[in-house]
Parts: C-alpha cells; structure tokens; sequence
C-alpha cells in the first residue's frame, strides 16, 4: 500500500472515532431526556387541568366560584362534626365507674351522629351538583371529576347504610358496653333466694320483696332509656330475661324439683307418688307466692317507664324459663296416667293446690303475654276436672265387676271392703270433700246438669251397698259354711266398727250400724255352735259315775273319749289356724267365747276323771293338755298373718281405667289407704 492509502485509512479511522464519541454524546443526551420526558409527561394533565379554565367559557368560569363555596360550607361543617366525633371517643369512661357521665357522653355522640345523619346527605348532594357543572361546562379535567364522583358514590354508599357507619362503629361499641354494664348490675345484685325450710311451713311468711336495691334498680331505667334511644330494647329485655330466669332457676334447683321431669311410665311405677304429689302443691305455691310474685314486682319497678305489654312480657318470659310450664307440665303428667281410685285424690290434691292460687295466677299471668301459661292452666284444670269426676262415676262399677272374685280363703276381711270405707270417709272428709263437691258441679255444669250435694252422699251411700251385695256373694261361695261365718263375722264387725262415728256412717244411720253389729253377734254365735261348742260333748261323764264299770273299764272310758276330743281338736285347731279375724277386740272376744265354751269343762273332767290316765304308762298319749295350755292355744289363734289377706282383680269395663283397687290393694299389706 502506497503512502496515499495509509493516509487515506488514518482519515477514515480519526472520522469512525468522531462519530463514535458523537454516538455517545447522544446517548447520554437522551438518557438524560428520558426522565424529563416522563416528568413532562406526568405534568401535562394537572397543566392542562390548569389551562382548562382558560379554554372554558367566561361565563362558565364566572359561576363556579359561587357552586364551589355551597358546596364546600356545608361539608365542612361535617368534617368539622366527624372530628368531634372521634374527640368524643376518649371521653367515653368505663359506664361502671361514671354511669352519669357515660350516659352524657353517650348523648353528645348521638346528637352529633343525628346531625351527620341530617347534613351528610345535603353536603354529598352539593358536591355531586358541583361535580355534575364541573363536567358539563368542562371546568375541569375529566380524570380529575371521574375522580371526585367515585368518592362520592362513595358516600352514598355510606349514607344508605345505618348510620353507625358514619361514625366508624364508636356508637355500636358504647351501646355494647352498656349493655355489658346492665348485665353486670343485674348480675353482681341478683342472688338466689335462700331455701331455709321455713317458708314452706309458715304459712304466715310474707311475700318477698323486691330482690334489687332501689339505686340498682334507678341504674337500670337510667341505662334502658340510653338503650331505647338506639332500638335496643328487645336486646335490654332478652338481657334481663336471661339473668333473672337464670336466678329463679338457681332458687328452685335448691327444692330438688327433679321429680317434675318424670314421664309417663316411671309415673306409673313409683311408690310414693302421694308424696312427689305433695312437695309439687308446696314447691308451686312457694314459687309463685314468693318467687314469681318477686319477679313480677321487680318487673314492675324496672321497666315501669315503658309500660304494661313491656314488664309483663319480659315477666312472662322469666316465668316460662325459670321452671313455671315444668310444674304445669307435672300436673298433666298426673292426669295422662293410669286411671286408680287413689288417683281421684291425687287429682283433687292438685286441684285444691291451683284453686288455692286461683287469685294469684289471675294477677300474675293474667296478661296477653303469658297466653301459654294461662292456655296450660286452663287445660291441666279441665283435664283435672274430667279425670277426677269420671273416676268418681265409675267407682261403684269398678266394686260391683269385683263381685265376681274369689272371697278371701282366710276369711277375712277382703282389701276392697276395708279401702272402700276408709276411702269413702276421706272423701266426706273436710279435706277432699268441698274440693270434690266443687269439681263435680263444674263438671256438671259443663254438661249444663245441675249438682246437688246429695248427689255425692247417694253415690258414696251406693258404694257401701254395693260392698254389702259382695259380701253376700262372697259369703256363699265358700264351701266350709264355719269359714264363712268367719269370713261374715269379720266383715259386718269392720263395717260396724270402722264406720261408726264416722260421716259416712252418720249418713247410713244408726240402725244401719246396730244391725251389722247383730249380724256380727249373730254369726260368731253360730260359728260357736257350729264348731267349737262341739268339742265339750266328747267329754261326756256317762257311765264314768261312781265307776259303775270298775276302775279299768272307768280308766279305758276316760282314754277312749280323751283321745275323741284331742282328735276333734286338731282337726279344729289345724283349720282354724290358717283363718283370721282381723281386729283385736273381734279377735280376743272370740278367742275368750271359745276358752269359756271348752277350758272350763276340760278342766272339770280332768280334774275328776285325769287321775285315772295319768298314772298310766301311755298318759301323755291321753293328757295331752291342760288346762292352761289348751287356754293358751286357743288364746293365739286367728292372729292376722302378713301378705295373707285376699284380692280382687277389677274386671275391665272401659280400657280407659286400669286394675286400680287391684293394684293399690294389693301394693301393701295393710288393707286401708290411711298413709295414701
């Protein structure tokens, strides 16, 4: 290469070298451009924003200073409330410590809220008509109003909600805790009422009073007022509601109600119902009278202010939760079980247990809000009246379908005639006799029959008649007639003793009463006859006088009729044993006509006619007795033997009503229903 070419590429390589170096230059100058660029960028909207007043018509631009100033004022003015609002927070003390002032706080927040509920709405409609002119004279830039009309929708949105929105919830927190706080009071101040054994027995105990002091209670209205302003009563109530019922319940759990849960079934097989019967009259008229009367009073005192539908209704309330429907509940339990005579009592026991409360139920649940209970009362008294009366009607059925049982193979005195008497003197009684009076003339009242007294008497008069007739029926089926003249004796004496001097026997009359005396006399004179008074006339003296026959044939005589009459009485002894009269003095005049009818004579003859035997080798086969022992046997017999006495199955005439005598009779070994 020439000297020329070198020349040639040194040009061209010093001008690649300038244009590379240029190159650079302005790479650097645009790097540096970029971000102004971007700068520029982002600046244009807000300075074509700026410039658009300039662009939009004078007129235009004249009035929006004017729309922009209504519409600024009034929502300043809620700014300027939202920011008392918030103050307001920290001012809010614990409402245990300063009710008063809590309650005073609690008003400003809520004048404060009503005036952002009033003026909201205004200052959103102010400021949406600004935004609307803004874009239709093209005031301003359009992604600078879409802006402005998202926030408001916005608030709009707000507005349609409840108003404890705007505040951002501080209202909802302060009710809250007031609510809290009226529990408390409720709570710290309620205490169950203590269960001594006192106010079940006095009868003269007062009623209790109000379970809350009167600044508590002051408390309380001071706290339902706050709360009503804000529609939250029906919480206040359900609070209240909840802590008194709770209390109640904690009173009666100290009586050991568990009995009120008992069903049908395990009714049916308990005992001592007559007992859980009992405790129910004295625990229901103990809850209401001290209790639910408390309750009510306390109702009363607290929501006084807001009237009658309001503490009646939360009273009604407590009383259905604290336990009030489960003693209803038990009642109808009575009535839905097996039908026996003893259930009569039962039923009138409850009955007399309602009417005796009959003022109090009407003052205390009288009301429209407690129609359950009242619609429960009125049916456990109508089931009450319906079971009793129909019992009482078909109790003299219940004794003639007896009538064909077997009589007691003792002869005693069977358990339906025993329980009869004495279950037809407990109902003449002052205890049941005026209640049973008034169920069956509202029974028949209901029927539109009238009821006379003597409807009661001829009833109760017809059961003991009907005995009679199965007595007679009873007496003729037995095969030994010595039995039944036993079994006769028994029966006409317990008839004549145990009702003598009662009501029922006043209403049979006196000659009713001496006859079955006489009957009694009559058939222990022939059952002596008949059986015992016997006995003497194997110990004939004939042919023993002055030993006519020698003294051997005096001693085999004297053997031969000994051994008669010890064989005649074991026969006797032995059938006679396994009977029984059944009362004492019955028992013992018997026993004593037997001894003076046989140990007189069987002394004599001992006495006289015993030392022929005794001296002999075999005595003891012939002389057996003496007298003193043959006086003591005789003196044990017809001792009443437990679980001997007879039964009767009742024959079913309605499946509605059960082998009630059957069953309670044969339940004990007593035949009365005294301890029923």
């Amino acid at each position: 290469m020439g000297e020329e070419g070198i020349e040639n590429l040194m040009s061209a390589r010093k001008l690649l070298k300038a244009n590379l170096l240029k190159s650079k230059a302005l790479g650097l100058s645009l790097q540096k451009a970029g971000p102004r660029l971007e700068e520029i960028n982002q600046r244009l909207p807000a300075l074509e924003a700026a410039v658009r007043p300039i662009r939009a018509q004078r007129d235009a631009l004249d009035a929006v200073g004017g729309h922009i100033n209504k519409a600024v004022v009034p929502a300043a003015a809620v700014l300027k409330v939202f920011d008392a609002i918030h103050g307001l927070e920290k001012s809010l003390s614990d409402p245990q410590s300063d009710l008063p002032g809590y309650l005073k706080v609690l008003d400003n927040l809520q004048e404060a809220l009503q005036f952002l509920s009033d003026n909201c709405g205004m200052a959103i409609e102010w400021l949406d008509d600004i935004v609307e002119y803004l874009q239709d004279n093209n005031v301003a830039d359009e992604r600078y109003t879409f802006s402005l009309k998202k926030a408001l929708d916005y608030l709009k949105e707000l507005q349609n909600e409840e108003k404890g929105r705007l505040d951002g919830g501080l209202l909802e927190a302060a009710l809250d805790r007031l609510e809290g706080e009226f529990r408390r009071l409720l709570t710290d101040n309620s205490i169950p009422l203590p269960m001594s054994s006192s106010p079940l027995k006095d009868e003269q105990a007062c009623i209790s009073p109000s379970p809350l002091p009167v600044p508590v209670i002051k408390k309380l209205q001071e706290i339902i007022s706050g709360l009503i302003a804000n529609n939250r009563l029906e919480k206040c109530k359900s609070i209240y509601v909840d802590v008194r019922s709770s209390i109640v319940r904690a009173s009666l759990r100290a009586l050991n109600l568990d009995y009120l849960e008992i069903s049908v079934s395990e009714f049916n097989n308990v005992q001592n119902i007559e007992g859980y019967i009992a405790n129910w009259s004295k625990h229901l008229e103990f809850a209401v009278k001290h209790l639910f009367e408390a309750e009510y009073k306390l109702c009363n005192d607290v929501f006084e202010k807001l009237g009658l539908d309001v503490w009646r209704g939360c009273f009604a309330n407590i009383a259905a939760q604290a336990g009030m429907l489960a003693f209803l509940q038990f009642g109808k339990t009575v009535t839905e079980s097996k039908k026996d005579p003893i259930k009569l009592l039962k039923l009138l026991d409850i009955f007399a247990s309602l009417n005796r409360l009959r003022l109090d139920f009407n003052r205390l649940f009288g009301g429209a809000a407690c129609a359950e209970i009242q619609n429960l009362t009125r049916d456990l008294i109508k089931r009450v009246i319906e079971g009793a009366s129909e019992i009482f009607w078909e109790l003299l059925l219940q004794v003639e379908l007896q009538r064909q049982a077997p009589a007691p193979q003792d002869g005693s005195v069977p358990r339906l005639v025993s329980f009869i008497t004495d279950y037809s003197n407990r109902l003449l009684g002052n205890n049941y006799k005026p209640i049973l009076n008034q169920v069956l003339a509202i029974e028949r009242s209901w029927k539109h029959e009238k009821f006379q007294e003597s409807l009661l008497h001829d009833e109760l008069l017809n059961l003991i008649r009907a005995i009679e007739l199965n007595l007679e029926t009873w007496s003729k089926a037995y095969n030994d007639t010595i039995l039944s003249y036993i079994f006769l004796m028994n029966n006409h004496w317990h008839l004549y003793k145990h009702l003598k001097g009662t009501k029922i026997g006043a209403l049979l009359g006196d000659q009713w009463l001496r006859e079955h005396q006489e009957y009694t006399d009559y058939y222990s004179t022939m059952f002596l006859r008949e059986s015992w008074a016997k006995l003497p006339s194997h110990l004939s003296r004939e042919g023993l006088i002055l030993f006519s026959g020698g003294r051997a044939t005096a001693r085999d005589l004297v053997k031969k009729r000994l051994k008669a009459f010890n064989e005649a009485f074991d026969t006797i002894y032995k059938k006679h044993s396994s009977w029984v009269l059944m009362d004492k003095e019955l028992r013992e005049k018997t026993c004593h006509l037997i001894i003076q009818a046989i140990v007189p004579v069987y002394r004599s003859y001992m006495q006289n006619y015993g030392p022929l035997v005794e001296q002999d080798s075999s005595a003891s086969k012939y002389a057996r007795f003496t007298a003193q022992s043959l006086e003591k046997m005789l003196s044990s017999l017809f001792q009443p033997k437990p679980m001997r006495h007879g039964s009767f199955k009742v024959r079913q005439h309605s499946s509605k009503f059960s082998n009630g005598v059957e069953e309670q009779l044969s339940a004990s070994p007593t035949p009365t229903i005294a301890s029923a």
